[in-house]
């Protein structure tokens, strides 16, 4: 007999109660519980958890977890909560999020490509100036991490017709997609791109990667996106590189502190665009069919899912 399933979340109770009805609408052979809502003899037999920032403390009370499923595609701050004794933990992949992803990059892109942040400050200027007209040919990107967002955006930009370079840690290959990887490939990144995207995950190699020494080699008036996670981004160093005018633009849907603090001088800055970190919401039902896909695998052979690789952190 198998024992339910525990669903640890701190956060607000209608978000969690959204969560739990599409997880069982997926799975509706198995008996999915909040934490709080388990007996004790429920607790002992818990053998998977499905967590959306959990209290470490209630992963700890379930002696017999054998892997927990996080409902994002981020673990950066998981893991550190759980510790290095945790069970193994499977990041969300779904095609979904890539998908929401990469029309999120793309869209930006474009934002940046037409000079649309330029015609909103000539706008606040009453400034009727037309821009020339750059084609997506014209225009090089170059994205930081590719894994599955980074692939999926890779392709994305490309299709739209944008000269695309991928840059990742180690050495990965996309057909017709150029790679590039190491201290060198990155290097190569920053200083031809005319838009650099972040969407590496944040790991101890890469907190405060994009730093003043990185942004200067970046090319002179070329743009910035983040849509990984805050700290990769030394944000005051971002601000002196706006100030010097030294990068144009930048894109930010992630920051070290969310929410954004009010007196962060990102918020009011002309050449910078706050996001609320919606650039890749996790989709509720298409998230509990991945996690039910895994549970089945789990449950009919007792496959764990690939799981993070606790010294990457990925």
């Amino acid at each position: 007999m198998t024992g339910p399933i525990a669903f640890i979340s701190s956060m607000p109770s209608e978000v969690q109660d959204s969560y739990l009805a599409s997880l069982r609408a997926a799975m509706p052979g198995e008996n999915i519980v909040p934490f709080d809502l388990l007996t004790d003899a429920q607790r002992q037999r818990v053998d998977i958890a499905v967590v959306a920032r959990p209290d470490p403390v209630k992963v700890a009370a379930l002696p017999r977890l054998a892997w927990i499923q996080s409902m994002w595609a981020g673990v950066d701050q998981l893991l550190p909560a759980l510790g290095s004794k945790a069970p193994p933990v499977v990041r969300l992949i779904d095609p979904e999020m890539s998908r929401t992803m990469s029309e999120a990059v793309l869209a930006w892109t474009y934002f940046l490509q037409r000079d649309m942040s330029a015609y909103a400050r000539q706008q606040a200027r009453l400034l009727w100036r037309q821009l020339p007209y750059r084609k997506p040919s014209q225009v090089s990107v170059g994205l930081l991490g590719m894994g599955e967002l980074g692939t999926a955006a890779a392709i994305r930009l490309a299709d739209a017709g944008f000269k695309v370079r991928g840059w990742s840690r180690s050495t990965k290959r996309l057909p017709g997609i150029e790679t590039c990887s190491g201290e060198s490939g990155l290097d190569l990144i920053l200083r031809e791109s005319d838009i650099v995207v972040c969407l590496l995950p944040l790991t101890p190699q890469t907190q405060g990667l994009l730093n003043i020494e990185r942004l200067t080699q970046m090319k002179r008036g070329a743009a910035l996106i983040n849509f990984s996670r805050g700290p990769i981004l030394v944000e005051n160093d971002l601000l002196t590189m706006l100030e010097r005018e030294h990068i144009s633009h930048a894109v930010l849907d992630v920051f070290s502190v969310e929410p954004l603090p009010q007196e962060s001088g990102l918020w009011r800055h002309s050449s910078v665009t706050v996001l609320p970190h919606i650039s890749a919401p996790t989709d509720n039902e298409t998230a509990a069919t991945v996690f039910a896909d895994n549970v089945r695998a789990y449950r009919s052979g007792g496959r764990i899912p690939a799981n993070v690789d606790l010294t990457r952190g990925y």
